[in-house]
């Protein structure tokens, strides 16, 4: 059996952990630049408020019923997540963290521990409002996408209470067939269309297709989704998230920008981002893009491109900055005013398979790269940077609701006064 848990509107519960102001209420939470929402509470989602919505659209509406409007506050995210995943990994030998706020747990070598899941399940959530006041559904059943369909039980069938076990076809069938194709794992907006062209609307109707059909007429994946709803386990841990081929960093600026200097920082920055994604998942890069475009919105809106192959691949972000600076005159045009920025990675190969020029020298230091990644790691993420991306940036990211980063920040650690 398998275990997926994972928290319940995570983003909205991580700005109520420290603001008890804040527990019960409607919270929205912005994107970069607090353009649009990307995550909202129970509360929020009950006044109609949808995920990906414009601010402006739903400002009235956030003043109306005194929603919490707030912006991402990614240090406080990420710090409360590491807490999590310490939590729930004391509850499974293995543990697979899937994303922010997912993590599942093999519970093969558990059983004998703990042979009633549903005791286990409801002392994990316990244990995990005690310690880091996040709540969280658990899920059980024999698949990773069958653990997908319990935890999905947890959360919105009633009489769960948090927590579902899943072992028999007669236990999962019933919420399959309330399930439709789109809520699968794997299963996306266009994929559903093209199955409801055959009768195919709901996860039961798709458990019961020839799985032989599905690899047939799409793919080898939804094969094996087919045979994860009937309870056969055939995707794996190291199957589920496979390296990304390509790694983009891209954002709107939080002021137009209209000077090289300015510019220069901003894809600096996208720069060193990239490198650091890549040099997370052991990639090295073989070719650079690099943007630079005015709004959309603007009277003639213009975006610049500018290509560079790396004749040595590599993941060093003093030679990927480097490389995006040769192409700063490409990029950069007096009179227009810069909205968006950004700097993707393509190509991507594994380090240990990188094919190397006999003539051309790798001038990458993998042990700088190390030791910059680790403090960053350690002191919060920006510590040690590349003097391209300056100090004041002025371009920087607008975040108007920004909450205290109350466990990374030694002026934002919460206060506890004594009477």
């Amino acid at each position: 059996m398998l275990a997926l848990v994972d928290v319940n509107n995570f983003y909205a519960s991580a700005e109520a952990v420290f603001d008890l102001s804040l527990r019960g209420k409607a919270i929205v939470i912005l994107s970069n630049n607090d353009g649009c929402c990307i995550a909202l509470s129970r509360q929020a989602k009950e006044l109609g408020i949808t995920r990906f919505s414009p601010y402006f659209k739903i400002k009235d509406i956030c003043d109306k019923y005194g929603v919490v409007v707030k912006s991402s506050n990614y240090a406080l995210y990420g710090d409360l997540s590491n807490k999590l995943m310490q939590v729930i990994g004391g509850f499974a030998q293995r543990q697979h963290v899937y994303s922010i706020d997912e993590a599942y747990l093999d519970m093969s070598d558990c059983m004998k521990l703990y042979p009633n899941l549903y005791e286990h399940g409801h002392q994990l959530r316990r244990t995990v409002w005690k310690q880091t006041r996040l709540p969280v559904c658990v899920g059980y059943a024999p698949t990773l996408t069958l653990s997908k369909v319990a935890n999905h039980a947890a959360k919105k069938v009633q009489g769960f209470n948090g927590v579902a076990v899943l072992r028999n076809p007669e236990e999962w069938e019933p919420i399959l067939a309330k399930m439709e194709t789109s809520d699968i794992w794997g299963v996306g907006a266009r994929l559903s269309k093209r199955l409801a062209e055959m009768q195919i609307h709901t996860a039961l109707q798709l458990s019961k297709m020839d799985p032989k059909l599905a690899k047939r007429m799409f793919s080898i994946e939804l094969e094996r989704t087919v045979r994860e709803l009937r309870g056969e386990p055939v995707k794996m841990w190291d199957s589920v998230r496979a390296d990304k081929q390509q790694i983009f960093s891209t954002r709107s600026n939080g002021e137009r920008i209209t000077d090289p200097d300015s510019l220069h920082q901003a894809l600096a920055m996208h720069a060193s981002t990239v490198a650091s994604k890549a040099r997370k998942q052991d990639s090295l890069a073989c070719h650079l893009i690099a943007f630079a475009a005015s709004s959309p919105f603007d009277e003639n809106p213009v975006c610049f491109r500018y290509s560079h192959q790396l004749i040595v691949p590599t993941n060093d972000t003093r030679l990927i900055v480097a490389a995006v600076t040769q192409g700063l005159p490409q990029l950069f045009h007096p009179g227009v005013r810069y909205h968006r920025s950004g700097v993707g990675l393509v190509e991507l190969t594994p380090a240990k398979h990188a094919q190397y020029s006999l003539f051309d020298t790798d001038k990458s230091n993998p042990d700088l790269m190390k030791c910059m990644d680790m403090i960053n790691a350690r002191y919060g993420t920006g510590t040690l940077s590349i003097a391209a991306q300056g100090r004041d940036q002025k371009w920087a990211m607008r975040r108007d609701f920004l909450s205290k980063q109350f466990t990374t920040k030694w002026s934002d650690i919460p206060q506890i006064h004594c009477k």
